[in-house]
């Protein structure tokens, strides 16, 4: 494959220390926060333990922030992760990155999201049953397949935000910090009401029911610590388009250390207004899988100053939080396929800016149509399942990078180094090998699926790879 010409357009270096941080914070902020807390407190029962479990998820995701901000600070160009990898371990290892986020991770990760904005907006606005449901058997699980307005939504929000960051990165940016500030406002409008005009609220609500017996096991806390991070994720997009910030060097390790403590703070601050608002058992029998049918959490403590009305608010709430995180994930992920083809492991086309927008526009569509397509599939839940290990998997090795890189180059500037160090990266990594064993031993299925779908990128990386030559 012959070598991109350095003279064709570049990715634009627009966004501010601001924009960076609106990433952050905006592209992590989705439903979870109004969901998650019920499942930890059925799983751990006790308001105290389940805090904690916010706030340990928040440090470890503060230590993978700290860690992967001396790699962004060294290496501040469009990519993140398979920069680094590349730069510390090789082609082979960052091109199984690039392909595991591009074909399951990134992809699955908009389909649900851009599903879950299509089934809030519903609360809204209705929009039908499905039109066809179908159930189908695969690796040993129920697969249910359904179409109708919801998914067509979902593709269209898909569309939607693909566009807007054809435009390029100012555009996409100040879309998303108009986005992030309005969701930051809405959880705000919920903590402050519980605090000031909540008619339920007690602190006797975060002490546990009489009789209950709190489940303080290091399994249970494992388990509500692995939700808590779901809502965490997406902390490490701002590497990713590190080739667009103003002083990388400066601005990307700000931002990533900035946007986590901002994250941590207002998942805390929400969570603590729900116990305030609302007694354990409220709490515990919310929106789950256990209860179907029921209110989330946040529309209960909503409700306790709003009245009727906070359930409508909470619908619009989590409508615009998950267009957040929708944009944010289309803005950031196409940068991984831009800089795999840029380096000439992927499709050279996908490596093209436009030379107008200065947008990586054919790597935004390609992410965009794939994961429309698992949209539309159904199959979205199973295949980002099946991925979440290799997606920890992948974390460990990068912050393990920051090893090799000081070992490897150790002249090399570094604007910026890990606090902590080494114990911070080493707590991050271990944490991560813990969560990779356990899912293996948990789900032995889904894990294998998991190496199986990066195993597939071998061959994929061969024929790049000898095309290159």
């Amino acid at each position: 494959m012959p070598k991109l010409n350095d003279t064709k357009p570049s990715l634009l270096r627009a966004l501010s220390l601001t924009d960076a941080t609106a990433l952050v914070v905006g592209t992590v902020i989705g439903s979870g926060i109004f969901l998650k807390t019920t499942v930890m407190a059925q799983q751990l029962n006790s308001p105290a333990l389940v805090l904690l479990a916010w706030l340990a998820a928040g440090l470890l995701s503060l230590a993978g922030a700290l860690s992967y901000a001396e790699l962004g600070a060294m290496f501040p160009q469009a990519g993140g992760e398979f920069v680094y990898l590349r730069k510390a371990y090789g082609d082979a290892p960052a091109f199984l990155f690039g392909w595991t986020q591009f074909a399951v991770v990134s992809a699955g990760g908009i389909a649900g999201i851009s599903a879950g904005f299509a089934i809030f907006l519903s609360a809204l606005i209705p929009l039908g049953g499905p039109w066809i449901e179908r159930t189908f058997h695969l690796l040993g699980q129920d697969v249910h397949w359904q179409f109708g307005l919801t998914q067509i939504v979902a593709v269209a929000a898909i569309a939607l935000f693909a566009a807007i960051n054809c435009l390029g990165i100012v555009v996409g940016s100040r879309i998303q910090t108009l986005l992030t500030a309005a969701k930051i406002i809405g959880i705000a409008v919920i903590v402050f009401g519980v605090f000031f005009f909540s008619r339920t609220a007690d602190w006797s609500h975060l002490q546990s029911a009489a009789g209950a017996s709190s489940s303080g096991s290091l399994s249970a806390f494992g388990a509500a610590m692995m939700a808590a991070l779901w809502a965490y994720n997406g902390w490490y997009m701002l590497p990713v388009i590190a080739g667009e910030v103003i002083e990388p060097q400066r601005n990307v390790p700000r931002g990533l250390i900035a946007g986590t403590l901002i994250l941590l703070l207002i998942y805390l601050s929400a969570n603590l207004a729900y116990f305030y608002a609302l007694p354990l058992s409220e709490i515990i029998t919310s929106n789950s899988t256990t209860y179907r049918d029921a209110l989330p959490v946040a529309a209960k403590a909503a409700q306790t100053f709003l009245g009727p009305t906070g359930t409508t608010f909470i619908s619009l709430a989590f409508v615009i939080s998950t267009l957040g995180a929708l944009n944010g994930g289309i803005l950031s992920l196409a940068r991984i396929p831009y800089a795999m083809a840029r380096d000439g492991l992927f499709f050279q086309s996908l490596g093209d800016v436009h030379p107008t927008s200065r947008a990586p526009i054919k790597a935004i569509l390609a992410q965009s149509a794939w994961a429309s397509v698992l949209a539309l599939s159904g199959s979205f839940d199973q295949i980002t399942t099946c991925a979440i290990f290799a997606m920890w998997l992948f974390f460990g090795v990068t912050v393990s990078a920051v090893f090799t890189l000081r070992h490897k180059q150790p002249d090399i500037a570094r604007p910026y180094k890990t606090l902590g160090y080494p114990f911070v990266p080493l707590l991050f990594i271990a944490v991560a090998a813990w969560l990779v064993v356990n899912t293996i031993v948990t789900s032995p299925v889904e894990s294998g699926v998991g190496l199986i779908l990066i195993a597939l990128g071998l061959p994929i990386y061969f024929y790049f790879k000898r095309n290159k030559m």
